[in-house]
């Protein structure tokens, strides 16, 4: 038999007038396995929670992971176009106008990778239903946070290249291959 006892204070201050009453109205039966609801909760999930200890790690590394992955691939093709940079300095383009076409080419393919990211992140969050515990699997704040995190990386990711490209004198830029 289970009995639960609500109290508006701390529930160990409680264990002992409730064994009393208890001992009163039931004498031949012990009272045994007295606990707290956040205790019984809490070790109800403890099978779960080193899982996702581990999810959380493993995402938290594939967030670097793609950090690092986007300033790779967005400095690389902002270096690419060095030589572009250097004609259109050459033909009379100002920096601002060299770092918003950088900034502008990069950002497109980010947000379309965003974009089929999240959409993944949505579909496949459906086998993950049965591993979360009071959580939602389409956080709204976590997803956008995450996009958000992942767009600000590759904001600095083309912007740092590209600056350095714009200061760079149209003729040896374009004298690189």
């Amino acid at each position: 038999m289970t009995i639960v006892a609500r109290s508006i204070a701390t529930p160990a201050a409680y264990t002992a007038p409730v064994k009393r009453a208890l001992a009163s109205v039931l004498p031949d039966l012990p009272v045994s396995n007295v606990d707290t609801m956040e205790n019984i909760v809490h070790n109800s999930t403890g099978g779960r929670r080193f899982p996702m200890l581990l999810l959380s790690v493993f995402s938290a590394l594939a967030l670097v992971l793609a950090a690092v992955g986007i300033v790779g691939v967005v400095g690389h093709s902002v270096t690419q176009r060095t030589h572009e940079i250097g004609i259109r300095m050459a033909l009379g383009a100002n920096t601002v106008d060299v770092l918003r076409l950088m900034i502008n080419s990069s950002m497109l393919w980010v947000f379309v990778g965003l974009v089929v990211g999240v959409g993944g992140s949505a579909g496949l969050t459906r086998l993950l239903t049965g591993m979360l515990y009071d959580v939602k699997p389409l956080d709204p704040v976590v997803l956008g946070g995450v996009a958000l995190l992942l767009a600000a990386v590759a904001l600095v990711a083309s912007y740092l290249p590209a600056r350095r490209a714009a200061r760079i004198d149209p003729i040896s830029a374009l004298r690189c291959e």
